[in-house]
């Protein structure tokens, strides 16, 4: 039995406050997706995938994988213009890596 193509992307953004974000964005996006905080990391799961955020030292490193790329780019879309929204005031700008 074959095993289903996973699709990845990576951001990592600049921000003094990542822990901050990380939690607005799981508070925010837990009102209708599944938000799972682990002791290193917050996990938003996503029909087909889910985003992994990683506080890091003046970043907020973040995971994304999916079970199609159409599952990919919608994970990519909603997480990075929730966060760009959230940060909009200190300029955030997320830039998604594949």
């Amino acid at each position: 039995m074959a095993e289903a193509a996973v699709f990845t992307s990576r951001a990592d953004v600049a921000t003094d406050a990542p822990a901050r974000y990380a939690k607005q964005l799981g508070s925010h996006l837990g009102r209708r997706l599944t938000v799972v905080n682990e002791d290193s990391a917050t996990r938003i799961l996503f029909d087909g995938g889910e985003c992994r955020l990683v506080c890091g030292d003046n970043a907020l490193h973040m995971y994304a994988s999916g079970s199609s790329e159409e599952v990919l780019d919608r994970i990519e879309d909603v997480v990075g213009r929730h966060l760009e929204r959230f940060g909009a005031r200190a300029g955030l700008v997320v830039n998604w890596v594949r």
